[in-house]
């Protein structure tokens, strides 16, 4: 039976080798093919080591390995028009591996993190691929045994290979596949942007409103107006829970965003009085510099009643039009796992 397994990351709560080794163990797993597709990989030597390794010992078994990765963009981006800042050296460490690579083009972000395994498999989630993300941030690991769901990624990644841009991509028509969790039935959905960005907003706000028992939030951002405005609808009602935990540093950033597009005002205001009444937790990250270590609390996670969303994609506007993937997994057990972690950090950080 298909299966889904996770991983927690926290802050100095594991060690980059133990993140190493469960990556390792994937991409041991291969018998013909590896693609990726990283928006931030920059490991430093003792890691990359680890990683060429592996790498070089399946290529040698005859694994053929391929590299989707955001294309640098320019120092100063052009943030008037929209252009998003990259994190620079993701390119040279790529190319440093020596397997066939592509530049993926695009006005936004390719901003996914995920790994296709024989088209059987994938590990996806939040994570980067770099040592901050694996000591500093809280993350979460998704791996998906599933020649199903894989196929999914797999279509998403061809695009991306063959376009060499992320624009006009994603509009893949997905359907709920069957696997476990904890030897329990589950159901995953996977959807991508930039082709179903509108639709992913919408699935989530219609969750959202649906929701019976709990909303928890576990997010770098929360800023999708659409979002904004269910979250604040259940707290007015009061009938459902809502709580959780985001990142204080990187949200404060946003309001100044905000502040500068009068149509956006009103979001302040208005995620103010959710952080309120809902009590969420704010971590205080270190304020981003290109050269700087980062320790945000990186996750993109909802848990709404015993389904999970969570993925690469940030519960933004940007996100949408950024090449993203997000899974939407019902599962009591999964979400109950989801749920203790997001106590764990609540109460780490308040």
């Amino acid at each position: 039976m298909d299966s889904l397994s996770v991983f927690f990351l926290a802050e100095r709560e594991q060690s980059a080798d133990e993140v190493m080794a469960r990556l390792t163990a994937f991409i041991s797993g291969a018998k013909h093919t590896l693609d990726f597709a990283v928006y931030d990989m920059r490991f430093s030597d003792p890691l990359r080591a680890k990683l060429a390794a592996t790498l070089r010992e399946k290529a040698q078994a005859g694994v053929e390995i391929r590299f989707c990765y955001d294309a640098d963009k320019p120092p100063q981006p052009n943030l008037a028009a929209g252009q998003d800042p990259a994190p620079a050296g993701t390119g040279a460490f790529v190319q440093s591996l020596g397997y066939p690579w592509r530049r993926i083009a695009g006005m936004k972000l390719m901003h996914s993190k995920y790994i296709v395994r024989d088209r059987q498999s994938v590990w996806t989630g939040s994570t980067n691929m770099t040592d901050d993300a694996f000591t500093l941030m809280e993350n979460n690991i998704v791996e998906i045994s599933s020649q199903a769901s894989a196929s999914y990624y797999a279509q998403n990644f061809e695009e991306l290979w063959e376009k060499q841009n992320f624009e006009h991509t994603g509009d893949i028509h997905t359907e709920s596949v069957p696997l476990t969790f904890s030897n329990q039935s589950a159901n995953v959905r996977v959807m991508f942007s930039p082709g179903c960005g509108l639709e992913i907003d919408s699935e989530i706000a219609r969750r959202a409103r649906a929701a019976q028992r709990r909303v928890r939030i576990c997010s770098l951002l929360i800023n999708s107006g659409t979002l904004i405005g269910e979250l604040g609808n259940l707290l007015r009602r009061g009938r459902v829970a809502v709580d959780g935990i985001y990142d204080r540093t990187q949200m404060e950033q946003v309001y100044l965003q905000w502040q500068e597009v009068p149509q956006n005002r009103w979001k302040i205001g208005a995620l103010q009085e959710i952080i309120a009444r809902a009590r969420l937790i704010g971590k205080n990250s270190t304020p981003y510099t290109p050269a700087g270590r980062h320790n945000f609390m990186h996750n993109k996670v909802l848990v709404i009643d015993d389904t999970v969303i969570t993925g690469s994609y940030n519960f933004s506007r940007s996100a949408q039009f950024n090449a993203e993937n997000i899974l939407f997994i019902e599962s009591a057990p999964l979400a109950d796992a989801y749920s203790a972690y997001i106590d764990h950090l609540v109460k780490k950080y308040h």
